[in-house]
Parts: C-alpha cells; sequence; structure tokens
C-alpha cells in the first residue's frame, strides 16, 4: 500500500525550493525530491519557477521542450496545461523553466496571480516550484506561498550567510504583509523610533515591543508570524560535523525570529550527482543506490509525514 492510499484526497500541497545564492544544488534537490515523492505513491508537477535562468529540465533528464513556462506567462498559450510535459520517470510531471530572461525575470502581479489560478488546477498530489537564487520578490512570494517552503543550504560559510539574508527578507515579507492586516504600522513605527531604549536588535524583538504597547494586536501579530514555517534541507555535507549546521541553523531563527524551522536532514557529497547532470539523467535514475540518491527517500516521507499529521488535526 503507497502513503497515497491512506491520505484522504485534499488539494495539492505546494512545496517552494530557494536559497539565498546560487550553486548550492536546488534543481538537483527539487528534481530527486519530486522522484522520491512520486515512488512513494503521490502524482508531482515539478515547475522551474527560476525565471531566465532555467536548468531544472536537465537534472530530470527532459530534452529543452519546445513550450515553456514564458509561454504561458506571455499568453503565447492560454492553459498552464499546455505546456506540462513527462518526466521519464512514473508520476512525474514538470513545467520548464522560461528562458528569456528580460520577458519573464520580473513578472506582474496580474501575471503571477494568473500562474498561480492555473497551477491549483493541475491534477497532482504535490507541487514542487524550483525557485531562483536570491531574494526577489517574486522568489519571496512564491516560497511563502508554500505549504513547504524548503531552505537549501550547503554547509559552507558563504552559504550560510545567504541562507540567513533569505529567511529574513522572507520574515520581513511577511511582515509588512500581516502589519498591513491588523494595523499595528502605527505601533511598529513607534518601537523603531525607540528601538534602542527598548533594546530592539532582532525581528523577534520588535514583535514582542508592539506587544508591549497593546497586547491585543501583539499577540495577533506574534501568532501570524508564527505561522511561517520553514524546512531546512543541508545539501553537500561531506563531514560528520556539516549535519549540525542544520541545527545551527535551527536554533538561531528561534531565537532571532522566533520562527520554527523544522530540519529536514541531509544529503551527502556524492560524485554521482555531477555525473548524473553531465548525462543529462536523473539521479535517481542514473545511481540509484547512490548515497545521495537514497537520501531523498526520508526526506519525502517526513514531508508526507508532516501533511498527515496536518491532515488528522483540522
Amino acid at each position: 500500500m503507497t502513503d497515497s492510499d491512506v491520505l484522504p484526497q485534499r488539494p495539492a500541497r505546494i512545496l517552494a525550493i530557494g536559497g539565498g545564492k546560487g550553486g548550492i544544488g536546488k534543481s538537483l534537490c527539487s528534481a530527486s525530491l519530486s522522484i522520491a515523492l512520486a515512488r512513494l505513491g503521490h502524482r508531482v508537477l515539478v515547475v522551474d519557477a527560476d525565471l531566465g535562468g532555467a536548468n531544472l529540465h536537465t537534472c530530470l533528464g527532459v530534452p529543452p521542450p519546445l513550450r515553456t513556462l514564458s509561454d504561458f506567462v506571455n499568453r503565447r498559450v492560454e492553459r498552464l496545461d499546455e505546456v506540462v510535459v513527462k518526466a521519464p520517470v512514473e508520476g512525474v510531471s514538470m513545467v520548464a523553466g522560461a528562458m528569456d530572461l528580460l520577458e519573464s525575470g520580473n513578472p506582474t502581479h496580474q501575471q503571477k496571480q494568473r500562474f498561480i489560478r492555473h497551477l491549483i488546477k493541475i491534477p497532482a498530489d504535490y507541487v514542487v516550484l524550483d525557485l531562483g537564487a536570491g531574494t526577489s520578490l517574486t522568489t519571496l512570494d512564491f516560497f511563502l506561498l508554500a505549504e513547504h517552503g524548503i531552505l537549501v543550504v550547503i554547509p559552507e560559510p558563504t552559504s550560510v550567510e545567504n541562507a540567513y539574508r533569505f529567511l529574513k527578507a522572507a520574515y520581513l515579507r511577511r511582515f509588512r504583509t500581516v502589519q498591513k492586516v491588523y494595523d499595528v504600522g502605527h505601533l511598529i513605527d513607534e518601537a523603531v523610533k525607540q528601538r534602542n531604549q527598548m533594546g530592539i536588535r532582532t525581528p523577534l524583538d520588535l514583535v514582542n515591543a508592539v506587544k508591549a504597547r497593546d497586547r491585543e494586536s501583539g499577540e495577533a501579530l506574534e501568532q501570524e508570524m508564527a505561522r511561517m514555517r520553514v524546512r531546512l534541507l543541508v545539501n553537500q555535507t561531506r563531514e560528520p560535523g556539516d549535519q549540525r549546521v542544520g541545527d545551527q541553523i535551527r536554533m538561531a531563527c528561534q531565537r532571532y525570529f522566533g520562527m520554527t524551522v523544522d530540519y529536514l536532514g541531509a544529503i551527502p557529497h556524492d560524485d554521482a550527482v555531477w555525473k548524473a547532470v553531465r548525462a543529462r539523467q536523473p539521479l535517481s535514475l542514473f545511481a540509484p543506490d547512490s548515497p545521495a540518491s537514497l537520501a531523498f527517500i526520508p526526506v519525502a516521507q517526513r514531508i508526507v509525514d508532516m501533511d498527515r499529521a496536518t491532515t488528522e488535526a483540522a
């Protein structure tokens, strides 16, 4: 019996895979995680949302499609399902990314809303969005939209620093949205003016300052921000100590943002990865028993277990 046999019918869960910098393996993680979810019995649509820097099709072993997300964004086709193609793994389909950066790298609000409306209509259990590097508003919006915002980091100082910048940008993006809903902008302005006297050093300090001035509004703001949960995946680990990076980031985010970060696990450095990319094949087909390929299976299972727990608690 597969997991899809025991999970109740529900709308597709969206996973958005992001990170603070390029070259950390987001596309490889998107492709491999999609395949792992499919092998647990789920229908998966994976979308290359790296607008202007598309390469996910290579990680999935799919030739460059004639139609891409760019055709949908720019209305050369009317429906998103017109640009969906099958991947060489049962249960996985994909939308290839836009190739023309100048046209599609910064879609309008209307274009993003149209994309989301069409995305949720495509039959799937999981939708995986492979996001671009950096902290553009489009990247942050898609990351915050997802039920599972998955941050990929490698155990190197520059990657960890960029991961914190990404999380800070995502937090502030959500913070600005929430503060408008609860109309607490004036309280925040007052707190910022007195930040030195009030000892405000972190975003969490700012939320607590609002709560001190208006308990009801502050608690509402605090609860909304606490709903921002991030999943963390450490890629390319080489030494046992590298896996501790996940726990270190998790504790720092709790202290700095008051944010819960779920550590999904670590993917070991593996020569099979670059060999699979060079061969233009999915890692799980090129080297199914390689350490990196096998490591994605428990990660996918953790995500499914989280969703099952959420469904049962509802």
